[in-house]
């Protein structure tokens, strides 16, 4: 068998690079690099940089911090995004998890967030016209919990059962919800499609984001529990202010009817297309281009039906966005508490953008 040597490596990674290696160009994240690490004598410690790369590698992947570490140290394409030789120590499992609660703890993921916007935005990749508005629903683990630790939980409160056991309230979702998610009913073997669509019970959180029309970068988002309403969110940060024209995209409504779930009753959502979200948008100098409703026992007049086609058309763009998240990172929350959720969800709107930042880049070079 031949010697492997020095330049066998650098013609492996030659070689990668000439089958399109995605994670080599991911490269730029100097400008997630803290302006002090913060640390304190002692072994040295990893470069922060370096260990966001991992995050990075982990939300691509959707690894475990232990798969994380052992992937690390086999493939040559993790170690060049890393800088990291064949001798260089490797981040253990524990160290990938600490580094992600620290940030986590810290509420960093917003500022991180802002950092990437802000290199889109030197790069000349403004937020332009007008902007779209959506959720998805994103899945946690679901919790074996009595009637009365589900009431403590809707009231705010830790089930009396729990609070002396530490080991066990840290294993308990207290922020995830039930909701119901709607899906269209398939045909049936006789060729006949119901006239309801399906409620499914649903358990987790759900993602808000805002994408700019032009270039379809998120450029604000947000984590709450999935049966949280959709259209409040539009009134809490959502809407985009520096986007350079004032249309805004959305949804009319999700749940059609009045159901119950849980033991909680949920009321129909009508989503972004609420008089109080129409006031708002006015106010704030924002045109409405969301969906008309059909009037309750009447036909949808004819202009309205070419109009909401016509913002079908552009709403669906945001759905891309969505579907390249969980095609592409998994996106899933194995973790407890909304706090590392919005870590998780953070996470995946970072790669999502430096992902599509890739593509465009692409795209310019070859056109």
């Amino acid at each position: 068998m031949k010697q492997s040597g020095f330049f066998d490596v650098e013609e492996r990674l030659a070689r990668l690079s000439g089958l399109g290696d995605q994670l080599e160009a991911f490269s730029r994240t100097e400008v997630f690099r803290p302006d002090s690490d913060g640390s304190k004598g002692g072994r040295p410690p990893f470069d922060p940089v370096l260990m966001f790369k991992i995050l990075v590698i982990q939300t691509l992947n959707t690894l475990s911090e232990e798969r994380t570490e052992y992937l690390i140290n086999d493939r040559l394409s993790f170690m060049r995004l890393l800088g990291l030789g064949l001798s260089d120590r490797v981040p253990d499992a524990k160290t990938v998890w600490l580094f992600r609660e620290r940030l986590t703890q810290a509420g960093a993921i917003e500022r991180l967030f802002d950092r990437f916007d802000a290199t889109l935005r030197n790069d000349e990749y403004l937020p332009m016209s007008g902007q779209i508005l959506d959720a998805t629903l994103v899945a946690a683990p679901k919790q074996r919990n009595t009637n009365a630790e589900k009431a403590d939980l809707r009231a705010g409160r830790i089930p009396e059962d729990w609070q002396d056991k530490p080991s066990k309230l840290s294993h308990k979702e207290r922020h995830a919800r039930w909701t119901l998610k709607f899906t269209k009913a398939k045909r049936q073997d006789d060729g006949t499609i119901p006239s309801t669509d399906l409620a499914i019970p649903f358990f987790g959180y759900t993602s808000h984001v805002s994408i700019d029309r032009k270039f379809r970068f998120i450029r604000k988002w947000k984590t709450t529990d999935a049966a949280a309403s959709d259209g409040a969110r539009l009134r809490e940060g959502l809407l985009d202010k520096t986007n350079t024209a004032s249309s805004v995209w959305a949804k009319p409504f999700r749940l059609p009817s009045m159901l119950s779930i849980d033991g909680i009753m949920a009321e129909g959502d009508t989503a972004y297309g609420s008089k109080a979200n129409e006031d708002f948008m006015e106010k704030q100098v924002f045109v409405s281009k969301v969906h008309r409703k059909k009037p309750h026992l009447k036909p949808m007049p004819r202009h309205i039906q070419k109009s909401n086609a016509g913002k079908s058309v552009i709403r669906s763009r945001v759905e891309h966005v969505f579907a390249d998240q969980k095609s592409q990172t998994g996106l899933f929350i194995r973790t407890v508490g909304i706090t590392r959720a919005t870590m998780r969800i953070g996470l995946a709107n970072i790669v999502y953008n430096m992902r599509r930042l890739l593509f465009l880049e692409r795209i310019s070079t070859t056109a």
